[in-house]
């Protein structure tokens, strides 16, 4: 949903400074690399990278620990999220959630290349 957004506004990010792309699931490595073929991101601006251990995840707190997707999905996952950092420094954070849909797989937006375009 969201990666082919980013790669289609790649020139858009570009202007505004952007360098590079970073997506990550908490998921294994070989998954993720065969996710990255599937997506067609060699060449572009984004990068896949596993959080096999929820590392990250935890670390910037985005865990999603919800009932229903714990229900179907077994472990914790990560939130959909997008950041913007600048020379290390977290600059904005956008989570695609709500009450109702703690995945954010109804509305993207927040987390979406638009909307982080629109806070650059």
């Amino acid at each position: 949903m969201q990666v082919p957004g980013y790669k289609a506004a790649s020139d858009e990010l570009r202007a505004k400074g952007i360098d590079e792309v970073l997506v990550y699931c908490v998921n294994d490595p070989a998954v993720m690399k065969s996710w990255a073929k599937d997506q067609e991101i060699a060449g572009s601006l984004v990068t896949f990278f596993a959080d096999q251990s929820s590392v990250l995840t935890k670390a910037l707190d985005v865990e999603l620990t919800a009932a229903g997707p714990m229900r179907a999905l077994g472990n914790p996952r990560c939130k959909r999220f997008a950041m913007y950092v600048e020379k290390g420094t977290i600059k904005h954070v956008a989570v695609s959630e709500t009450a109702d849909d703690p995945t954010g797989d109804s509305d993207i937006s927040a987390s979406a290349a638009t909307g982080m375009l629109g806070c650059l």
